[in-house]
C-alpha cells in the first residue's frame, strides 16, 4: 500500500506464506528542503531462525522476532554533487564474537583439508555461510558521493562509495566511473578496496582489491 501524507511518500508491505515467516515492512521519503531529503525503512520479521556456530563447529539455533531499520539523508549541492549517508541496523546479524567463532571454525576446516584432504568441515562452514545475509553483522554505515557530468562531460558520473562495519571497524571503498552517452548502452568501471584486521568481515575477504568493467545493453 502506497500513499502520500503531508508531502511524505509512505509504503506499507506485508508478506506471509509457506516459504517465509510472516513479515511486515514500511518505508518513507520526504524532502526537507529543495536540495535535501530524508528516508527510512523498517522491517519486522516473525520467528526468524538464526543459526551460528562456535569455534568447534557446534551449531546453535535461536528463533526470535527481529526488527531491522535504515535511516538516511541525501543532499544535492548547487554543483550537482550528491551526498548520501545511511545507517543500517541488522538485528538478525551476528555479534563480533559469533563471527570470530565462525572464522575460527572455517580456519580449522581449511587446516583439515590441507593436512588430510578432509573437506567435511569446510562444507559445513560453507553451508552455514549461506545462511548469512549480505551484511552479516549488526551495524553499518553507508556513505556515497557522486558528481554529475564534471568538467561538462555529458553523461559521465564519477562516484565514491564507502561501507563501514561499525562492529569490527572493517570497511570497503569503491570508486566508480559511469558513462551512458551511447543509446541503450551503459559502461561502468568500478574498483574495490577493502581494509580490516584478521577475523573481521572485510579483513577475511578473499581479495584485497579488485577492478571490474561492466557493459549493460538495453533492448
Amino acid at each position: 500500500m502506497y500513499f502520500l501524507l503531508y508531502d511524505t511518500d509512505i509504503d506499507f508491505i506485508f508478506m506471509t506464506g509457506a516459504s517465509r515467516t510472516t513479515r511486515y515492512g514500511m518505508d518513507f521519503s520526504r524532502n526537507i528542503s529543495i536540495n535535501s531529503e530524508i528516508h527510512g525503512e523498517f522491517a519486522y520479521i516473525e520467528d526468524y531462525q538464526k543459526k551460528h556456530t562456535d569455534e568447534n563447529g557446534n551449531i546453535f539455533e535461536q528463533k526470535q522476532d527481529i526488527q531491522n531499520y535504515l535511516l538516511g539523508i541525501r543532499y544535492l549541492t548547487e554543483h550537482d554533487t550528491t551526498f548520501i549517508a545511511e545507517y543500517f541496523r541488522n538485528s538478525a546479524g551476528y555479534s563480533r564474537d559469533e563471527l570470530k567463532d565462525f572464522f575460527s571454525f572455517a580456519d580449522k576446516g581449511y587446516d583439515a583439508f590441507i593436512s588430510d584432504n578432509n573437506d567435511s568441515l569446510l562444507n559445513k562452514a560453507s553451508n552455514l555461510r549461506e545462511k548469512y545475509s549480505r551484511y552479516p553483522m549488526k551495524d553499518y554505515l553507508y556513505l556515497r558521493a557522486g558528481q554529475k557530468e564534471p568538467f561538462d562531460i555529458l553523461y559521465f558520473t564519477p562516484s565514491l562509495t564507502c561501507i563501514i562495519n561499525m562492529n569490527d571497524r572493517s570497511f570497503s571503498v569503491s570508486p566508480e566511473l559511469l558513462y551512458n552517452g551511447i543509446t541503450n548502452l551503459e559502461m561502468r568501471l568500478k574498483a574495490g578496496f577493502i581494509q580490516g584486521k584478521k577475523d573481521t568481515e572485510y579483513g577475511e575477504k578473499q581479495n584485497d582489491c579488485r577492478i571490474e568493467l561492466r557493459l549493460r545493453y538495453y533492448f
